[in-house]
Parts: structure tokens; sequence; C-alpha cells
């Protein structure tokens, strides 16, 4: 079977940026809906047409990626607000109560990249916002999404997903 609009593909890769330095290795086949939202759009036209066996070369741009990354997605928050026991890469779903700004989208998934004695800083870009990457896919399976799969528009995989 070849990849369709509204299929699911499993899929392993190996992610790059420009530079060769590997990003992320998926060796284990993760299933994918194409026409969902589990994929980037420049990743699911690539895809169209192959079939189990297939490698996909891409070059993704940021535009075509995780986007541009955003200065004004980053935040000094006060330390007090934070839990006590609190590390580097941690992440928030919208800002901690009693977080100082106000302006800061909630819908947003903060990582605390650096923490201070006074200060928190989070990041609401994602890890990989900014940044061109080369992404080597492989075709493991395809089959025929399920009814309620499609409906959902998600197989709950939301690696190559935005927001």
């Amino acid at each position: 079977m070849e990849i369709t609009p509204h299929c699911v593909v499993a899929l392993t890769w190996t992610l790059k940026d420009t530079l060769g330095e590997e990003l992320d290795t998926l060796e284990e086949p993760v299933e994918f809906l194409v026409g969902g939202r589990d994929l980037l759009a420049k990743i699911e036209e690539a895809l169209q047409g192959h079939e189990p066996g297939d490698r996909v070369d891409l070059h993704l741009e940021p535009e075509d990626a995780f986007g541009d990354y955003d200065e004004k997605l980053v935040f000094l928050e006060p330390r007090n607000v934070f839990p006590k026991e609190l590390e580097e890469g941690v992440t928030f779903e919208g800002m901690p109560p009693g977080a100082s700004s106000q302006d800061a989208p909630s819908d947003v998934i903060y990582t605390v990249t650096e923490i201070y004695p006074e200060h928190v800083v989070l990041d609401g870009n994602h890890p990989l916002a900014g940044i061109a990457l080369r992404l080597q896919l492989k075709v493991e399976a395809v089959r025929e999404a399920t009814e309620d799969e499609y409906e959902a528009k998600t197989l709950g995989m939301g690696f190559f997903r935005i927001g």
C-alpha cells in the first residue's frame, strides 16, 4: 500500500541539524496519521506515494519545521513561584501560578532553560525552533486509518506537530 492522505504510516528516522549533528534517532517504528495533526505539512507532502521500504531525505527550513526562534516567548520569572526541586529541561503547560508575566501566552509549553537564585528563565519556543533540519525517513509500514483514528485526527504522536 502506498502513502495517501488519511492513512497511517510507521516511520523510523534520523534527524540532524545542517551541520550534520545528530539530534534524534528513532530505531523502532512509530505510527503517525497522514492527513491529521501528527506530521508537519512538508513531511506529509514528501511521503505521498511512497511505500514500505522507501527512504525519504528532507531538508526543512525553520518555517517548514518548528518556526523561527521568537525572543518574545522567553520570560524571566521569580524563583519562588517554582517548586524547590527544579531542574533545567522541566516543562510547564502555561505559566506556573504566581508568574509575573501577565502577557505570556497560556497555551504554550514552557521549558526551564536556566535557574538562578532569584529567577528562572522559561522558554516557550519549541526546542528545535530556528533550526534548519535534515531528516532521513524510512517508511516501515503503511495501513488504512481506522474511523476512530481519522475522526481523532491524531494517533497521539506529536513529535512532528506544532501546538
